[in-house]
């Protein structure tokens, strides 16, 4: 199989996504306005409420619900075959993670830019919002606390990403000086920001940088860099967007695409060969079944509940115009998707042969950003000459990034999220930045060394749960979407399918991740995948009633119309 026609085909199809199915979800399903003043405007502070371009916004959503996971979900999920996740991946990208990207800015937008546990609130019931935030706390704190691990990881096993990903804050610090203080403009800007990175990239093999191997004060290499990771997202976290998290996630945007344009140019010169199999019917003992399975392995980069959270939390805060949120929400997520496509291809391509690709895949979970990094320089380097080094290096400073900037937006969601609940329950202190952030620092922390000791990995222990529970929150998100639809009177059959289809499919995985659990005596993790379940079960029925509800007043709302 051409790589070349995976990569035609998959593009092909999410630029059309963009260009044709996404105007007309702005046009007729959610109906938006240049006129409607957008929370950035309405309660602007210059920290968290900042009217921003729609290119940099872009650059923050895009880049927070990237991450590492569109690398790693595919280049796990390949296991069962290249077909499978590609399919997956596209049609994935344009009908559903692009919907619910784009719907869960417009919602919050419509709504002073609340995240979407309290949306759930005031759209389903309070009950509902209780129960949910357990499923969104859950849901940062796995996030967080793992990728911490993830970077770090990266970080010790490639001395020569050192430079460039701690350089490219240094670089995010002065672009936003640049752009909001010195007003300099745009594009020249973003040109002299994405060769600074390249810069980097390029010197960091000469430069590689490592912690001793004995311990930095009694603390081993992969501990000490979770701790410096954390100091440094807590500080992020309690910057104004506009300082650093802006500007970082947007150079890295940048850089992204770089970095996919060079891959992607490769894949056109080289046009490597995809060994993996299209089904594989030889599936290394022990692996899942396919379904649904697959569709909790790839999450970003088809559907992703943490989207939900960053749309509703920092991206709907920051919207200059309505009408933006097409391109900074369904772009985003088409973003992504060829991110996840790339993924698919270096995983499956960029192996010499179909043993060298089963040496990979010699049991389920293998391959991840490990493959991907080594794919991908492959092909990369026959395809442009690039030293095997600099393409190694520059695709691991592209996954680092990428996780550092979900960690620094997740941080600042999860110190949200104490901010509401001290709101909500009247805990006055809870509701301030500083101990709100302090309280998101400490809970990650105690997951990683009080359950994963010295290492720091506790985050790892609880992982297995954020495949299914990232996806439940993905569809309780479109049944919120779902129900202010309804009573605006616009069409929901376009948000009303994917949302069955992912909650069948998370509900169907998550009893198979419990009978798993169960089989293992692995009693902390069926503890904790039931309180999901019931969880994700009582929300998904009050939102059903909520949907009920609303339905019968918009039928007697048109009856009084017409009389």
């Amino acid at each position: 199989m051409s790589s070349i026609v995976l990569m035609l085909l998959g593009l092909g199809g999410m630029a059309l996504g963009f260009f044709v199915y996404s105007k007309f979800l702005a046009l007729v399903v959610f109906k938006l306005s240049d006129t409607f003043i957008t929370p950035a405007h309405e309660f602007e502070d210059g920290v968290d409420f900042v009217p921003t371009n729609k290119f940099v916004l872009w650059g923050h959503h895009f880049t927070s619900v990237a991450g590492a996971a569109p690398i790693v979900g595919p280049a796990i999920a390949v296991i069962w075959g290249w077909l499978p996740a590609f399919l997956w991946v596209t049609f994935g990208t344009i009908f559903f993670a692009g919907i619910h990207d784009f719907g869960a800015i417009w919602a919050s937008v419509r709504n002073r830019a609340k995240s979407v546990g309290t949306l759930t609130g005031e759209v389903v019931g309070t009950r509902a919002r209780a129960i949910f935030s357990i499923v969104i706390f859950l849901v940062l704190l796995m996030v967080n606390a793992v990728f911490g691990v993830v970077i770090a990881r990266l970080l010790i096993n490639n001395p020569s990403a050192v430079v460039p990903v701690w350089g490219a804050i240094i670089v995010a610090l002065i672009i936003g000086q640049a752009i909001y203080r010195a007003k300099i403009s745009l594009p020249l800007v973003s040109l002299l920001g994405v060769i600074a990175l390249y810069a980097l990239i390029y010197i960091g093999p000469d430069v590689p940088l490592a912690l001793p191997a004995e311990g930095v004060i009694g603390l081993s290499p992969s501990a000490a860099w979770i701790l410096i990771l954390f100091a440094y997202a807590a500080i992020a976290s309690l910057l104004p967007v506009w300082v650093l998290l802006q500007p970082r996630d947007y150079i890295n945007g940048l850089q992204l695409f770089v970095g996919l344009i060079a891959l992607y140019g490769a894949i056109l010169v080289a046009n490597p060969t995809v060994v993996a199999p299209m089904i594989n019917m030889d599936v290394p003992a022990g692996t899942p079944s396919m379904i649904p399975l697959l569709f909790v392995t790839i999450a970003c980069g088809a559907i992703s509940g943490f989207h939900g959270l960053v749309a509703s939390g920092t991206t709907s805060k920051q919207l200059n115009k309505e009408t933006d949120a097409r391109f900074v929400g369904y772009f985003g997520a088409t973003g992504e998707g060829a991110l996840a496509l790339a993924a698919i291809i270096a995983a499956t391509a960029g192996f010499a042969t179909f043993a060298d690709w089963q040496g990979i895949y010699h049991s389920f979970g293998q391959g991840g950003v490990q493959a991907f990094v080594t794919g991908g320089a492959n092909i990369l380097s026959a395809g442009t000459g690039l030293d095997i080094a600099v393409a190694g290096t520059m695709l691991t400073v592209m996954a680092a990034l990428f996780a550092g900037t979900t960690m620094d937006t997740g941080l600042r969601l999860q110190r949200y999220i104490f901010q509401e609940w001290g709101e909500i329950y009247n805990i006055k202190w809870m509701a301030k930045p500083l101990p709100a952030t302090l309280l998101s620092v400490g809970s990650c922390l105690v997951l990683a060394f009080g359950a994963g000791g010295a290492e720091g990995s506790g985050g790892l222990l609880i992982w297995p749960l954020f495949g299914t529970s990232n996806q439940l929150l993905a569809g309780l998100t479109l049944l919120v979407i779902t129900v202010m639809l309804v009573r605006r009177g616009s069409p929901t059959v376009f948000t009303l399918v994917p949302l069955v289809f992912i909650l069948v499919m998370s509900l169907y995985a998550l009893l198979e991740q419990l009978r798993g659990f169960y089989l293992k005596e692995n009693w902390f993790l069926l503890g904790l995948g039931a309180v999901v379940l019931v969880a994700a079960v009582f929300v998904t029925l009050e939102s059903v009633a909520a949907l009920k509800r609303a339905k019968a007043e918009r039928k007697e709302t048109e009856a009084k119309e017409a009389n």
